[in-house]
């Protein structure tokens, strides 16, 4: 089989997936009104965490400082106390303070919103400058917040794709950004991203998926390999 042929097969895969996953959780559309720097902020939050835990600690941090203005200059170890619920507070609060202070020093103001006037590309390197801001996190504010074409891969999707074979076994999270991106129709990054998670929450568990229950078990190379073993 040809590259050319086999990723063809991939996106044919990818649109029979996306269909069964919007027949179990529904399409979800992007608003894209989000503001940008409270989503930088809060998925620097997310970072090795559960949603609750991070959204908890957004909440606690906007109580204390209503205006990202306040926050500049603030001692970090007042900030990881904060943060706390969110876990690895001292690490969190020193990458939020360096991107706050990085972005008045280069812009004169706390806004990002001058990202929406520029390509992704450029977007996503203008990001990329900030230590700590990774590809997941730059690609979660150009989709959520910018409406960009980015397709962000965190856990549940990295495995979930592997299992299904959209990847190879080896693949990190950072080449499935790319490959991913490659293969999944723009227009879909966004219900494909929510779908896959749901997925990986509701069915496709790190340790004991459910496998006998799962309606993409029949197209799935971890379900295959699983059956082969136990024949």
């Amino acid at each position: 089989m040809t590259e050319t042929e086999r990723r063809t097969k991939l996106k044919e895969k990818i649109r029979v997936i996306d269909n069964l996953l919007v027949g179990l959780y529904g399409r979800h559309e992007i608003e894209g009104t989000e503001d940008p720097l409270d989503t930088l902020v809060e998925t620097i939050l997310s970072q090795n965490t559960t949603d609750i835990n991070s959204h908890r600690s957004f909440l606690a941090l906007k109580g204390e400082y209503p205006k990202w203005e306040l926050l500049l200059g603030q001692d970090p170890k007042n900030v990881s106390k904060i943060i706390r619920s969110g876990g690895l507070p001292d690490i969190k609060a020193e990458r939020i303070l360096r991107a706050l202070e990085f972005i008045k020093r280069s812009r004169g103001r706390l806004s990002i919103d001058f990202l929406r006037d520029m390509s992704p590309s450029e977007a996503d390197s203008w990001l990329g400058q900030m230590k700590g801001v990774g590809p997941k996190t730059r690609s979660i504010v150009l989709l959520f917040s910018l409406g960009m074409p980015a397709f962000p891969v965190d856990t549940h999707i990295h495995r979930v794709s592997k299992r299904l074979g959209l990847i190879g076994l080896k693949v990190t999270r950072e080449q499935a950004q790319l490959e991913l991106g490659s293969l999944v129709p723009k227009g879909d990054f966004y219900n494909f991203h929510i779908n896959l998670i749901e997925h990986g929450r509701a069915v496709c568990h790190a340790r004991k998926p459910k496998c006998a229950v799962c309606a993409l078990s029949r197209m799935c190379d971890f379900y295959r390999a699983t059956k082969k073993a136990q024949s």
